[in-house]
């Protein structure tokens, strides 16, 4: 990770560490590196946002430093983060910019930028980017006719996302009684209009007026009791949500139990290889993967790539070895076919797709054929990335982890990492057990906490 980028963008507090001085930075910087190749004609970037009260402010002043640098903005508006990337390739754009803070509380926000065929920047271009901003090199303001100009995306762009959502599934969802819980986040914008495309299909939703301040608190994919709780009194078939910026989904069953991104894999996985469709036999996970996945896998003749956690990870590998799924246990999920980044509404209509075509009765029928081993994950708050890796080094906490591997041997797994997008280490269990992964994990939190 660089001084400004983590693993997924820029993030931060809002005017406490982001703010709109540094968004302009980033406007005028990402102008600069992705658009130098540019021979002739003005640079386009497409810019969407979630529902943060703090978006707007962000938006305003990425523009200003777009524009003043010569690019030209097609202005998105409130849109899923896939639907822009979706936008950016559509309109052959050079780049396409996101402001979101994904599942993060709503006082924190972020900057993630696309090139112009849909991926996330690579680490030599967001350090590019770093390097303008950091050591505060010019870049040329336009002036005259040079000044960029901003267009108001209208109601085609997103109803051609949507459209494309639609093309990727043949069932027509008939029988089916869902409710979709959209975290008042990017997904209220779209997510209704989707799932109406479906006249067979039943659901209703929650969660869908965002105020500025409500996006994901007490909702959405970071929390499913509510979900759970209604699915089972309204007696829905399932229940699919979604996080901030819609590029995560997950799902409950019909009793309100959980369906992770492991078991997303597992289910599309399995239906991709039984029609011939999955490149290798293998889709692509990450060490934060249950242990249920990876003995699902070996039991089906799948091959389960593993690679450190991140959607950005991920897709490396899968663009790497032509893989065509892959995702994490917490919900991002790539159907490599159809996208180029996690999509949270592309999933659920994967997931639906195979559910509605299924013999099985009750989708929790899908979700068990891959065993969700006990896991407990137990998050630390360190501020500062110094302290981070000062934690990851030490030799006490090494010593610490050998010991606990070793009683739990073959049987369980222990993983430690910080987090790329917050000020946490997670301290990760699994066990035969949850009361083993409990007391293991809550010991080794407790000596982080000290060191």
């Amino acid at each position: 990770m660089g001084k400004l980028f983590g693993t997924d963008g820029i993030r931060g507090v809002v005017n406490a560490g982001l703010d709109g001085e540094l968004a302009y930075q980033v406007g005028l910087a990402a102008a600069a590196v992705l658009t130098k190749e540019k021979q002739g004609g003005r640079p386009l970037f497409t810019i969407g946002k979630d529902t943060r009260v703090s978006s707007d402010v962000l938006e305003a002043a990425l523009i200003a430093g777009l524009c003043s640098a010569g690019a030209d903005v097609l202005r998105l508006g409130v849109i899923p983060t896939p639907g822009v990337a979706f936008a950016t390739i559509r309109n052959h754009a050079d780049a396409g910019v996101v402001i979101s803070a994904s599942h993060n509380p709503f006082e924190h926000n972020g900057i993630k930028i696309f090139n112009g065929q849909g991926f996330k920047l690579s680490d030599q271009l967001e350090g590019e980017i770093e390097e303008i901003i950091l050591r505060e090199i010019p870049v040329p303001r336009k002036t005259h006719g040079e000044i960029g100009r901003v267009v108001e995306a209208d109601a085609r762009e997103s109803e051609a996302y949507i459209d494309h959502l639609v093309s990727t599934i043949d069932s027509d969802l008939a029988g089916l009684r869902v409710l979709v819980d959209c975290a008042n986040g990017a997904a209220s914008a779209t997510a209704p209009r989707l799932f109406s495309r479906f006249d067979k299909l039943t659901f209703d939703v929650i969660h869908a007026q965002p105020d500025g301040t409500n996006i994901n608190r007490d909702c959405g994919s970071t929390h499913m009791e509510t979900l759970a709780q209604k699915v089972r009194d309204g007696r829905y078939d399932v229940g699919i949500a979604f996080d901030g910026d819609a590029d995560r989904c997950l799902a409950v069953d019909e009793i309100g139990a959980l369906i992770d991104g492991d078991q997303v894999l597992a289910i599309c996985g399995s239906d991709l290889l039984s029609r011939g469709e999955l490149p290798k036999n293998t889709i692509v996970a990450t060490v934060m993967s249950n242990l249920g996945l990876r003995i699902f896998c070996k039991e089906r003749g799948l091959t389960m790539g593993c690679t450190p956690v991140g959607d950005r990870n991920v897709l490396e590998e899968m663009e790497r070895g032509g893989f065509l799924l892959g995702g994490e246990q917490s919900g991002h999920t790539i159907f490599r076919k159809y996208t180029t980044t996690g999509d949270g509404e592309l999933t659920a209509l994967q997931l639906l797709n195979v559910f509605a075509k299924s013999p099985a009765g009750k989708i929790s029928e899908l979700a068990g054929m891959c065993k969700r081993y006990p896991q407990t994950l137990v998050n630390v708050v360190v501020e500062s990335k110094e302290r981070k890796e000062t934690i990851m080094a030490s030799q006490k906490l090494q010593d610490a982890v050998d010991k606990a591997q070793a009683e739990l041997a073959n049987t369980g797994r222990i993983l430690i990492r910080p987090s790329g997008t917050e000020p946490l280490i997670r301290v990760m269990v699994e066990a035969t057990e949850q009361t083993q992964a409990d007391a293991v994990a809550n010991a080794l939190a407790d000596l982080v906490r000290t060191l």
